[in-house]
């Protein structure tokens, strides 16, 4: 390609042209606390504020270091948010008052930080993007055990679990410094005191920083600054349009074809292992011919994966020209080494034609081409196979009709028009058998062409001499044009052919997605599958064998059959085991009537998939064979993660008992405890005291006995409710229930227990009945009444009860600080405690969930409603059917 020719790489250019407006990001990179990235960063700002720049410190941690906190001076700083936590005030970075300063570089220290409770974002390096978006350039400081992909390695390395991370794609769009010093310069450094008071660096020398953790951590920081150099200088050559290889760093491309390519992948794995070079396993296959055979489409696959687990990265390719394709994929991906293995092209092969090999090393002028020693993993350039004698029968007749045609029509132009070339129209024949049927009817075409213009257009006629040696050369001509032609036209049929039938299995791929993405159980999953393998493939029969207790069962089958018989079942049985294929065609069982093939998933083989070939003489086509094998991995990824999907619910439904059940028990132990140690202890005074305590003192201790006593009875009672709810147990009575005396016992009720609190009431003098249970309503109106006074604080609460249409409506409203809104459905659930307003948690959580409960066992419904009144407040809203009343005057 010529240097006019060449073009920026599109999405490159599209990489660039989105940071448009986007503030930049400057990340010093260090390979551990205390090599000194705040202070460089400090001092850069220090310099960039003296040449003009706005420059704001948005939060530096300078750990009491003077040298650091010196640079600080004369810089603007940006106040710190305050945060109440546990008791005590944070400072923290605020984000809103950087925005609002909106300065053109700002610092802000510590990108793995995690904020406090209540922040906008739950990590600074999202406060550090927001500023970005904005427009802001930022400038932070980073040690390379918090980059997330590395937390893994540094763990093993140091033996400390890093906890705060950074995610990767931070530093993919970031300038990094590295900022670097030696170990033995380090661990100075905090002898002398300055990085850690002493204590702490003492500590820190025995665990952290030891001399092997350090040299470890620094070769990680220098080499992903490496890796992030060399990615943006390959960017900035693909945005110049500056063809590959670049010399950056080495690596390596395989060539994988259908024969030996294993031995040339495990030799390219060699090579990039002793050369830390990452690499690429690639497959180029011909567009425009006929598929590959099932065999080698199953060696070309197990060569890919093989690639795979071996640690390359895998890509397929398609084109006309191999070798093109192969150094153009090369040139994009700044490979700066293939390997193939030896040709299998043969002495004729060689004679007219170039091996694959040879081709490519004769064009990569700028790519080391290595031949491998073992295999042929070079694709082969062309392989041509005869037709069959009924095919070549059939395309020579209809290119002879097709002759035959135009002849006929060229005999009547010449008679009514007369044109010196007629030659011309004989390639009309020729497209059209290249078009219709292929290149040898085109070819064919050609040929009988030729000699019809000469015995019947040429002078003299009627024969097949020449009398001007120009004529004959037109003649040939004429013919060198209609087999290229030809060809061409052939070719073009071959390859729209092929793209046809790629975008049928593309289409057919993305329906057969669909209805997996849509199967709810791993039934519908298996049942989907076998129909689209025996649509894909016409299959006579295809049955699907799942796992169960350990023997396979037919999970799904069609037509349906329920049973195998011994060698079938033996062939199943070995593809589950070995997860490799058996039966038909292949080395286990050939002779069974199904190919049962394991549907794999790295956590093992979770179903066998068995079809039965249309043709038993003839193996699966490679288009069927990456039908088969694509259809199958779908469906085990499918199935495994429905599998996953199930397991985590019942995890979490495990999780969900296994918290219900500590928190009963937590409940028990403080709720039951608590009254029994003020009842022993009061009996235990009037025991040992006796008649030698006060009278008043006496009966506040029988009060206390009778209070606690009370206290433990109702908790026994809601335990018991909670039961005979769940239950089903639960059956109120339907009797006509008169609410506003219901109102009024629960008010009195709880007024003697909250004697010094307010409890108004507002009940409609029209109220009518309802259907239900006079001492459940109750028990709700006094739950919610004493929940109410609870968590509502010292300003009361008001009980309303009123007709809204044919509905009878109560509602318990507080004044205390209200519900989130969050929390309104979640104050019903089970063990649920919200805050007291003295800041203790109170009861045991189920008092709500009991009320739900009871409402609905009337057949009325309870909701949560908060703010209630002036912005403050929750209000419990209970509706219930009115009983209307009957001509006459009486109820129903």
């Amino acid at each position: 390609m010529s240097l006019g020719e060449r073009r920026p790489d599109p999405d490159a250019l599209l990489a660039l042209t989105g940071k448009d407006g986007q503030g930049k990001l400057r990340v010093f990179l260090g390979a551990a606390p205390g090599v000194g990235k705040t202070y460089a960063m400090l001092a850069r700002a220090s310099a960039a504020r003296a040449n003009g720049q706005d420059v704001v410190i948005g939060l530096v941690e300078t750990h009491g270091r003077k040298e650091t906190e010196a640079l600080v001076e004369g810089l603007e700083i940006l106040p710190r948010r305050k945060i109440a936590y546990r008791g005590r005030l944070i400072d923290e970075f605020d984000i809103d008052a950087a925005l609002a300063r909106k300065p053109q570089l700002i610092v802000v220290d510590e990108l793995a930080h995690t904020n406090a409770p209540d922040s906008r974002h739950p990590k600074r390096w999202q406060d550090v993007e927001e500023l970005l978006d904005a427009g802001v350039d930022v400038w932070t400081a980073l040690n390379i055990q918090h980059l997330e992909s590395l937390a893994d390695v540094v763990s093993r390395i140091t033996g400390v679990a890093v906890r705060e991370t950074v995610p990767d794609r931070i530093l993919q769009g970031a300038d990094v410094i590295v900022v670097d010093i030696t170990p033995d310069e380090l661990l100075q450094r905090l002898r002398e005191g300055k990085v850690y008071v002493p204590e702490t660096a003492r500590r820190a020398t025995q665990n952290f920083f030891t001399p092997r953790n350090l040299t470890a951590l620094r070769e990680l920081a220098l080499r992903r600054t490496a890796e992030r150099v060399d990615d943006q200088m390959v960017a900035f050559l693909r945005q110049g349009a500056i063809e590959g290889p670049w010399a950056t760093a080495e690596r390596l491309l395989v060539c994988v074809g259908a024969e030996g390519s294993e031995g040339v992948v495990r030799e390219a794995a060699r090579l990039a292992s002793a050369l830390n070079a990452s690499w690429v396993a690639a497959f180029v296959e011909r567009t425009g011919h006929e598929a590959q055979t099932a065999e080698a489409v199953r060696k070309v696959d197990d060569a890919l994966r093989l690639a795979e687990r071996l640690g390359a990265e895998i890509a397929r390719l398609s084109g006309d020209d191999l070798a093109g394709e192969i150094l153009k994929f090369a040139r994009q991906e700044n490979i700066t080494q293939i390997v193939l293995g030896r040709s299998r092209t043969g002495f004729l092969g060689k004679l007219f034609r170039r091996s694959l090999p040879d081709e490519i090393a004769r064009r990569a002028k700028d790519i080391a081409v290595l031949l491998a020693g073992v295999g042929e993993g070079a694709p082969a350039q062309f392989e041509w196979k005869p037709p069959k004698p009924s095919q070549l029968s059939a395309d020579f007749a209809a290119a002879a009709g097709a002759v035959l045609l135009t002849v006929g029509f060229g005999v009547l132009l010449d008679h009514w028009l007369p044109i010196p070339n007629i030659a011309v129209i004989f390639l009309l024949p020729v497209m059209v058998c290249a078009i219709w049927l292929g290149l040898s009817s085109a070819i064919a075409a050609a040929v009988l062409s030729f000699f019809a213009c000469d015995f019947f257009f040429v002078e003299p006629r009627y024969g097949f001499a020449v009398s001007k040696p120009q004529e004959f050369i037109e003649l040939l001509v004429s013919l060198a044009v209609a087999t290229a032609t030809g060809m061409l036209a052939s070719r073009m049929r071959e390859q729209s052919h092929a793209m046809l039938r790629r975008a049928e299995t593309a289409q057919s791929l993305f329906d057969f997605s669909r209805k997996l993405s849509a199967a709810t159980s791993e039934e519908d999953i298996l049942w989907a599958t076998m129909t689209q393998v025996q649509k894909a493939l016409e299959a006579p029969r295809v049955v699907l064998l799942a796992p169960d207790d350990g023997e396979l069962a037919i999970s799904a089958s069609w037509p349906p059959f329920d049973q195998l018989d011994a060698g079938e079942e033996g062939a199943a049985r070995w593809a589950l085991e070995k997860g490799e294929a058996a039966g038909w065609r292949t080395g286990t069982l050939p002779n069974v009537r199904f190919q049962f093939r394991p549907l794999a998933t790295p956590r093992g083989v979770v179903a066998v998939c068995g079809v039965e070939p249309k043709r038993r003489d003839e193996a699966f086509t490679g288009q069927e064979e990456r039908m088969l094998t694509a259809l199958l991995e779908q469906t085990a990824i499918a199935i495994d993660r429905s599998r996953l999907v199930d397991g985590s619910i019942k995890a979490a439904a495990l999780a969900e008992n296994e918290r219900l059940r500590t928190t009963l028990l937590a409940s028990l132990s403080h709720d039951l405890r608590t009254p029994l140690a003020s009842i022993t202890a009061a009996i235990t005074s009037l025991r040992s005291l006796g008649e030698k305590l006060p009278s008043d003192d006496r009966r506040d201790l029988m009060a206390s006995i009778e209070e606690e006593a009370a206290r433990l009875g109702g908790f026994i009672a809601n335990l018991l409710d909670m039961t005979r709810i769940e239950a089903g147990g639960l059956a109120p009575t339907r009797d006509l229930v008169n609410v506003a005396a219901a109102v009024r016992t629960a008010v009195e009720r709880v007024r003697k227990a909250y004697p010094e609190q307010k409890t108004a009431i507002s009940v409609s003098p029209d109220l009518p009945p309802i259907r239900g249970d006079a001492s459940l309503l109750g028990q709700v109106l006094f739950n919610l009444l004493d929940n109410a006074h609870k968590y509502g604080g010292p300003r009361g609460v008001i009980v309303h009860a009123r007709r809204e249409g044919a509905d009878v409506v109560i509602t318990v409203t507080d004044e205390g600080p209200g519900v989130k809104p969050a929390d309104l459905e979640r104050i019903f659930e089970k063990f649920y405690r919200g805050g007291r307003t003295d800041g203790r948690k109170a009861g045991t959580g189920l008092g709500l969930s009991i009320c739900r409960g009871l409402v609905q066992a009337m057949g009325g419904e309870i909701v949560a409603q908060s703010p209630a009144i002036r912005r403050r407040g929750t209000r419990i809203v209970m509706r219930f059917p009115a009983v209307e009343e009957a001509p006459g005057g009486a109820r129903p």
